[in-house]
């Protein structure tokens, strides 16, 4: 693989949370985000949340954080005004991305500070790129993929490195499987949509085009 070549850098994110629904009032409690450029994590972000108000004892276990580490952790506004200063306006990706992107616009709800979000997904992209894996949790592709763990799941900054390494596993991937040139991040997003059963057919298709298009394009995830 060549040493330079042009890249967009992005950030890969990852939240813990009181629960699953934003709409219904649950809050991040822990924010982990690496900013990824040339396949390398060149940077990272990660605090603990104050929700103000106790998390359940199910979502300590799950995570580790305890109300006593909450307790004496910033509130979200400060939290999220140096975390927006991270993300800048950089492509976003997280694992399972419609959870976080819903919980991201809603803390920007919350503070008044409403601003496009433009995210990929991993978990998306495996589903059309490994068709035969039995479920497509985190955990189960870091496996499959063979990437060594060596930190702990359901905390944030581990479970976006974690995610920053499957995605340069997917990115490889997608290029020897179906000879991509290139991946700009559109296409990657819209690789995530594509129809499952027709996957493999409209892959080739795509990685046919990407050939026949090189001239001229910018932006694309290391290669």
């Amino acid at each position: 693989m060549p040493t330079t070549y042009p890249t967009e850098p992005l950030i890969v994110l990852d939240f813990e949370t009181t629960g699953l629904y934003p709409a219904k009032g649950d809050r991040i409690i822990e924010i982990g985000a690496v900013l990824i450029r040339e396949e390398s994590i060149v940077d990272r972000f990660q605090s603990l949340v104050n929700p103000g108000f106790l998390v359940s004892r199910e979502i300590e276990t799950i995570t580790g954080i305890s109300n006593t580490m909450l307790s004496e952790a910033p509130p979200a506004a400060e939290v999220m005004a140096s975390f927006l200063k991270f993300l800048d306006t950089r492509p976003l990706v997280a694992h399972n991305a419609s959870f976080d992107k819903s919980f991201l616009e809603a803390e920007l709800d919350l503070l008044d500070k409403k601003r496009p979000l433009n995210f990929g997904c991993t978990l998306q992209v495996a589903r059309r790129l490994y068709p035969d894996v039995i479920n497509y949790k985190l955990e189960t592709l870091i496996r499959y993929k063979e990437i060594p763990v060596n930190s702990q799941f359901h905390r944030a900054l581990a479970d976006a490195e974690m995610t920053a390494k499957l995605l340069v596993k997917i990115i490889a991937d997608l290029k020897s499987q179906f000879g991509f040139e290139s991946i700009p991040f559109d296409l990657l997003k819209k690789i995530g949509k594509m129809n499952k059963e027709l996957a493999f057919d409209l892959l080739l298709k795509e990685a046919e085009e990407s050939r026949n298009n090189q001239i001229g394009m910018t932006g694309n995830l290391f290669g």
